[in-house]
């Protein structure tokens, strides 16, 4: 089993796990460490918990709880991977669910899931600006949801969310070139995290990481337009840990890459006009 740790923090973990083993390999028994929902984005497996059994294909959800045994099996196994989601018990306890939900094993492909769990992948592979903690978060409260039998209820933000959600964007957007996580950001507005992601992206139209990569972005473009650092320095000013991520992320955003939105900021046109065409 190949895992790959992607994020560590303090109410979420997140490891990429590609399975290595053959059909004709043994099984043998596991141990859950932690509360875990791991989605299967590809390949399928057998999983047995507690006398039962279950089969898992793309778009399954696997549910851990800390010490339970378990044995994966691997008869009509298609090299499996998935995106593993691990969560503090404090996080568990806030999303509010009955403590018999984190029994049942796994859910089967359910839309509302496999959205979120896609979601992670492209937050995982740098092609969104969905943060990864985030994901976990949301990912947490709609699976309660769905095997806790509670229907989500659409309600209108009050004025008071209305003004924490417009204070924690402009608090955000100061901090913006800090390292800043959903926790910490949910701190500052005196709110628990799935409270506060629900009224940030409800009042606002989109989520804190985004709204904070977004910041960054507008900071970084500009400082191009307006001075001559270097791009390297522009980037860990306003709070990209690294180069490359910058530039990928400001590449997708403006559509070029930051030096040719510079040399389009001194006059080059031609550069946009290359990149609607392209």
């Amino acid at each position: 089993m190949g895992a790959t740790t992607l994020m560590r923090r303090g109410s979420v973990s997140v490891v990429d796990y590609c399975c290595t083993v053959a059909p004709g390999d043994a099984p043998f028994v596991e141990r859950h460490e932690s509360f875990s929902l791991s989605y299967v984005r590809k390949g399928s497996f057998g999983y047995r918990l507690a006398g039962r059994s279950f089969e898992l294909v793309a778009g399954s959800l696997l549910i851990g709880r800390p010490g339970e045994e378990f044995i994966c099996t691997h008869d009509n196994a298609h090299g499996d991977e998935c995106l593993s989601f691990h969560l503090s018990p404090e996080l568990v306890e806030a999303s509010g669910g009955r403590s018999d939900v984190w029994q049942i094993g796994c859910v089967p492909p359910r839309p509302e899931l496999m959205v979120l769990g896609e979601l992670g992948q492209a937050a995982a592979g740098g092609w969104s600006d969905v943060g990864l903690d985030e994901v976990g978060w949301l990912l947490a409260a709609r699976f309660v949801e769905i095997a806790g039998g509670r229907a989500r209820p659409h309600t209108e933000p009050t004025a008071r969310d209305r003004r924490r959600a417009v204070e924690a964007a402009l608090w955000i957007d100061e901090h913006s070139h800090e390292a800043i996580d959903l926790e910490g950001a949910a701190k500052e507005a005196a709110l628990s995290c799935f409270h506060f992601l629900r009224v940030f992206a409800n009042v606002l139209g989109v989520t804190p990481h985004q709204y904070l990569v977004r910041s960054r972005l507008r900071h970084a473009a500009g400082l191009l337009a307006a001075e001559g650092r270097s791009i390297t320095d522009v980037a860990l000013d306003v709070g990209f840990a690294d180069l490359s991520n910058f530039v990928r992320t400001f590449h997708r955003a403006a559509g070029v890459s930051p030096r040719a939105f510079r040399r389009a900021a001194r006059g080059d046109r031609e550069v946009f006009r290359l990149a609607v065409r392209a």
